[in-house]
């Protein structure tokens, strides 16, 4: 499988690279890093100030080259009448897209001992891997280990791990 990444804005390298090393562990595929692109016309709300995440990923799927297309911002996006989202993709479609921008919060609930840039870059790995993971056809799983868990807040994402359970994983093999 061919993974391709597009930055959308200003992206960081250490994201970019994190991103990479997040797919090729779990799903040991090939990855690439487009150019960076400009944000989508159209995509910002300036009702809610956050960006629609759909847009985003059309984005991706449509510039990128992979099988699998995910798109990486740091901007604020938010998807139908959620609050916001860390990431979106389509069940077994081409694209999808991550926010770096509420990763970056410092509140774990305490659970973690690690600097915040290592807590900062495990949440990326994690929700890189979760969005390429429904666009394999993985739904949501109950095990809160697992990472294609369900996790609308940051505290949620620190807990489970950056590995598919055993049932994901023989889902998508």
């Amino acid at each position: 499988m061919h993974v391709d990444i597009v930055p959308v804005g200003d992206v960081p390298a250490v994201v970019k690279r994190e991103a990479s090393a997040g797919l090729r562990s779990v799903y040991d595929c090939e990855v690439t890093i487009q150019d960076g692109r400009e944000i989508p016309d159209g995509a910002y709300d300036s009702s809610r100030e956050q960006y629609r995440a759909e847009e985003f990923i059309e984005l991706a799927g449509r510039v990128g080259t992979g099988e699998k297309n995910i798109a990486i911002t740091p901007e604020d996006l938010y998807y139908r009448r959620r609050n916001y989202v860390f990431g979106l993709a389509y069940l077994s479609g081409n694209g999808s897209v991550v926010s770096t921008y509420r990763l970056q919060t410092s509140s774990d609930g305490g659970i973690s001992t690690k600097p915040a840039s290592e807590v900062f870059a495990d949440r990326v790995r994690k929700e890189v891997v979760h969005e390429i993971g429904h666009t394999l056809g993985l739904e949501h799983c109950d095990n809160s280990r697992c990472v294609m868990c369900f996790s609308p807040t940051v505290r949620e994402v620190d807990v489970k791990e950056q590995n598919l359970c055993g049932s994901c994983q023989r889902t998508v093999l």
